[in-house]
């Protein structure tokens, strides 16, 4: 097949969904051409090496990448993150009639809305059909990062955003979504249900797989000999990582627990804060590390801790950290409802409670400090075992082969 890919982010930014998918398809015989932009996530500022202009076409792992331009910006505020989308939607709509011209089927990495411009217009002018890759619900999501869970929910936004959505999904020829309880969701509004399936997300194998712990990467996390659960990733609205401060505050001086976080994000000020309020001598901030050392900080912990607040938004998404520590073998503590703590259990790769209870969730911590090493083994084991046949990049990329192939075989039936 010829195959368009259509994504707001793209390697070498952290996007690895569409950049494995294109790679791999490309290595199973496919023609590959991704349209994207510069890259910029998650600084705001194109990445060394980049210059935004037109025409800006590579070679990448057997791929063709156009990248066209757009406005970037690290400011969250709601006018900006507008303007990046609606100047991407542009450009990439511009350049998509020529540029994906004759390819069988586009795959559209979902949301954000503007990257759905550029598969639209081919719909229009060449009847190319779109296969949407869902990794969140909106309207519900653009909400979910302020403080109350409910800013750009509601009003005449939310109800253009939802018609929106609603008329996306109905022209879509297949839609892959990324947790179970998303699939009822995107077929509640409006979504052909025979049309709709579930894929998993999978991680970047090549980063994330399972390593011996070394004596350099317990220095790097500064492991003491105790129980060490690290939370790597965004320290944002999401996650709100406060929880995880309080819960390994009350453990301190009572059980040999360690939390340490490995990253950034626009609450690590606030977090830090709160460990010096609580006096939290257990916790340590590590900042940011590059992708290409997880894989020996994640062996270094006992655990690996995954986090999402407790909104309606995030009850059906399943965070990329969940991959990543399943395919690294990593024993999983989740403080989080919905899909995410459902796929811990039915693994029984770890343990979980309810999201943003501090107290819930250092009974959790207290619990893993007292399991067996050789417990711990075996839920190592069963967490990479369970990546493999659910969510490994192998599965993921043959389901949506599929769906690809029946969008491109549809296209002679409309």
């Amino acid at each position: 097949m010829r195959i368009g890919v259509i994504s707001y982010w793209y390697p070498p930014e952290p996007a690895f969904v569409p950049g494995c998918l294109a790679e791999e398809l490309a290595a199973r015989g496919h023609e590959v051409r991704v349209l994207t932009g510069f890259p910029n996530h998650p600084t705001g500022q194109v990445y060394p090496g980049y210059r935004q202009r037109w025409r800006h076409q590579a070679e990448d792992g057997g791929v063709t990448v156009r990248r066209v331009p757009s406005y970037v910006s690290h400011d969250g505020t709601a006018a900006r993150r507008v303007a990046r989308q609606v100047t991407y939607a542009m450009s990439s709509a511009l350049t998509a009639p020529g540029y994906l011209a004759g390819v069988d089927a586009v795959y559209v990495h979902f949301p954000p809305a503007g990257a759905y411009a550029a598969a639209a217009l081919l719909r229009l002018l060449r009847r190319i059909p779109t296969v949407l890759h869902v990794q969140d619900v909106w309207p519900e999501a653009v909400g979910a990062g302020s403080p109350d869970g409910r800013a750009g929910a509601g009003g005449m936004m939310s109800g253009l955003l939802g018609r929106t959505m609603r008329a996306i999904y109905r022209s879509a020829a297949g839609i892959a979504v990324i947790a179970p309880s998303m699939r009822d969701v995107v077929i509640e509004r409006g979504a052909d249900p025979d049309r709709v399936r579930v894929v998993l997300n999978w991680t970047d194998e090549r980063l994330f797989r399972p390593v011996g712990p070394t004596p350099s990467a317990r220095r790097a996390i500064g492991h003491r000999g105790r129980t060490t659960i690290m939370h790597a990733g965004t320290i944002g609205p999401f996650q709100r990582v406060d929880t995880a401060v309080r819960a390994a505050a009350a453990l301190d001086g009572r059980l040999d627990v360690d939390l340490v976080l490995v990253g950034s994000g626009p609450e690590e000020r606030q977090s830090r804060r709160l460990a010096e309020e609580l006096g939290a001598g257990n916790v340590r901030f590590l900042g940011w590390r590059p992708p290409t050392e997880m894989a020996e900080l994640y062996a270094a912990a006992e655990y690996q801790l995954v986090l999402l607040r407790d909104l309606p938004a995030l009850h059906g998404a399943v965070p990329s950290k969940l991959q990543a520590a399943l395919s690294a073998g990593a024993p999983v503590v989740a403080s989080a409802g919905g899909d995410t703590a459902d796929l811990v259990e039915r693994a029984r790769a770890g343990l979980s409670c309810p999201p943003e209870d501090w107290q819930a969730l250092a009974d959790r911590f207290a619990l893993a400090a007292m399991i067996p090493s050789a417990a711990r083994e075996e839920m190592a084991r069963r967490a990479r075992d369970s990546y493999l046949a659910r969510m490994s990049l192998r599965t993921g990329v043959d389901q949506m082969e599929q769906l690809l192939a029946e969008a491109a075989a549809s296209r002679g039936r409309r």
